[in-house]
């Protein structure tokens, strides 16, 4: 392995399997050191592309989202990292193809527990190809001022605090995530900081050792000195000690090896990771340590003592001129998360939407205050559902059973009505469900089902002021209005419409008060006189009995009776109701299979 720096200012990787949080922590980190291009070029999600927004600084970017790992190298051609927050269940596979592209020259495993004979496979390719595998079971690696991987050095306080923002001059390597971060502390106190760390990993069998680091850190003009944080459990620091001894490594070297206390304990102890599992006393943190230190490496006589031999090196190579502490700089402040700022108090921002009919924020969904588990046990039907998300409150069970029946006898008027024509022209043309159902639903207005809002508009007004049947129908007709709610293509006062019936018999039957379905009915008497056509159709039934409703109920005010008509919520009824026969249509002709229709030419009269 051994040549020089893995990473640099310019450095981009590919993001394998998208995890907002640790590519949001690279990009704020590039936009600490004062990168001008985002560390993170592409973003591999099997299965998915497009685009993930993220922010750099205070813009945001979109980061480009591939299928697949040849995809995203080709499309980046420059980017010779590949980060893997695969599963271990799939992570060898992935970082297997990963290594094979020529584009990538390091890869780094997130994931624990990556089967060892899958890692084995890994390390003889990557080694065979002079490419690099940091992991698995790792958090990553930092090139100070310049790169990060991932979650490591942890949050941006951390990573000032630790003046990962700028480089230092010491080369840190470990095998333990978790104390990397507590040693890039340690470090910053006693020194002018790191200028590259990297944690290879806690499983039995890492990518790479800690003696491939360290020989590489040797060859980095800018590494100075050396810190080392081994553990008790297998043999990688020995690799590290033959190296001090052939003299392969010429720069201060302080180490230590965690797990001194396993001598406490009868048995043998599991520590955290895979690997930290002493096999015998060659692999104990005593032997190592006295190993690491016959070797000519600096080794404290305990944990405690190793921030202060840091320091003592450190500060020998600065009297001997060869360390020129780094200056210190003041880093950019990285703009907060608008989420965060809220829940700290340190600003307020307006919301975009208001809602008062439902609440899906606790545990189960609210309708109008009641939770869903309570609609279902108390047997609600859809007209309560309508009362609760329509009219805010619960209405009397005649109420919401009234609003059931009015859906009941609009949901279809046969084929030929122009709604379930448009439907069924389009569901023949091979169109989907919702584009046929939206194709009938765009014919209902003025001509077509739209009446009933119209019908109790009117109706009111004229009951209201007090008019006369006459008054009202003649007073319509001096305006060149039509009454809305009475007329019918087909039915007459002889062969009434049977829906308006059982709707009148219901009302007559439950209703307080049917005062405007009366005054309707008067309307009727007259307009018959005048045709026989003219009859009360079902938009006016309907119309003039939710006046009733509205009003005899004794739970709605006049304001807000008017504002329920004006809004549109009768005509919304008719919507509900006839989109289940459209849907039904769309089904129909499916199931059917019928083919393009075209309109016979017979059918049309062509003139000039």
């Amino acid at each position: 392995m051994a040549t020089g720096q893995l990473f640099s200012r310019t450095t981009q990787a590919l993001f394998y399997n998208y995890k907002q949080l640790p590519i949001q922590r690279m990009l704020d980190f590039d936009f600490l050191c004062g990168r001008e291009t985002p560390s993170v070029a592409g973003i591999i999600n099997p299965g998915a592309e497009g685009f993930q927004k993220l922010f750099f600084g205070q813009e945001e970017i979109a980061i480009p989202v591939h299928s697949t790992i040849e995809a995203a190298c080709t499309a980046h051609p420059t980017a010779d990292v590949f980060i893997n927050f695969a599963s271990f269940r799939s992570a060898a596979a992935s970082s297997m193809a990963a290594l094979k592209q020529p584009t990538i020259r390091v890869v780094a495993i997130i994931a624990e527990g990556v089967p060892e004979s899958d890692t084995k496979q890994l390390i003889a390719y990557a080694r065979s190809n002079n490419k690099v595998v940091i992991g698995p079971a790792t958090v990553g690696g930092i090139q100070a001022g310049a790169f990060k991987i991932g979650d490591t050095a942890g949050t941006i306080d951390n990573i000032v605090q630790c003046k990962l923002y700028r480089p230092g001059s010491v080369g840190f390597v470990s095998k333990s995530g978790g104390m990397s971060n507590e040693m890039y502390n340690t470090i910053a106190r006693v020194t002018d900081g790191i200028y590259e760390g990297i944690a290879i990993g806690g499983d039995v069998f890492p990518g790479s050792t800690l003696s491939d680091h360290i020989l590489r850190f040797n060859n980095i003009p800018q590494v100075k000195m050396m810190v080392v944080l081994g553990e008790l459990g297998g043999r990688d620091e020995y690799s590290l000690v033959e190296a001090l001894k052939q003299g392969k490594v010429n720069k201060p070297v302080v180490a230590w090896v965690s797990g001194t206390c396993a001598r406490l304990f009868k048995s043998e102890v599991q520590f955290g990771h895979a690997g930290a599992k002493s096999g015998g006393e060659m692999e104990s943190a005593q032997a190592k340590n006295q190993a690491l230190r016959d070797a000519g490496a600096v080794v404290p006589t305990s944990y405690e003592a190793f921030e202060a031999v840091i320091k003592e090196t450190f500060d020998k190579l600065v009297e001997q001129g060869k360390i020129t502490p780094v200056k210190e700089v003041m880093p950019p402040q990285i703009p907060e998360d608008l989420n965060n700022a809220i829940k700290s108090g340190k600003v307020r921002a307006p919301t975009h939407i208001i809602s008062t009919i439902s609440d899906d924020r606790g545990e189960e969904p609210c309708y109008a205050g009641v939770p869903m588990s309570s609609i279902v046990e108390r047997g609600y039907g859809v007209g309560d559902v309508i009362s609760l998300l329509w009219f805010k409150r619960s209405l009397p069970r005649y109420c919401t059973h009234f609003i059931e029946i009015c859906i009941m006898l609009c949901a279809d008027h046969g084929p030929c009505v122009s709604g379930a024509h448009n439907t069924i022209v389009t569901a023949r043309a091979g169109k989907d469900l919702v584009s046929s159902l939206v194709s009938g639903l765009l014919t209902i207005g003025p001509r077509f089902g739209g009446a009933i809002d119209d019908a109790a508009r009117y109706f009111k007004d004229a009951y209201d002021r007090g008019l006369t049947p006459y008054e009202f129908v003649e007073g319509m007709k001096k305006k060149g209005i039509r009454v809305p709610g009475i007329g019918h293509r087909i039915k007459r006062g002889d062969n009434r419409d049977k829906r308006v019936e059982l709707l009148q018999r219901f009302a007559r039957t439950h209703f307080p008060s049917v005062k405007y379905m009366e005054y309707a009915v008067q309307v009727e008497t007259y307009t018959l006189s005048k045709a026989n056509n003219l009859v009360l159709n079902v938009d006016g039934a309907i119309g003039s009995l939710f006046l009733d409703l509205l009003a005899g109920s004794g739970m709605f005010s006049k304001q807000e009776i008017d504002e329920i008509v004006e809004i549109g919520y009768l005509n919304g009824l008719f919507v509900l109701a006839r989109s289940i026969g459209f849907i039904g249509h769309t089904f129909d002709q499916k199931r059917l299979k019928q083919p393009l229709y075209r309109h016979p030419w017979e059918d049309v009269l062509y003139t000039k």
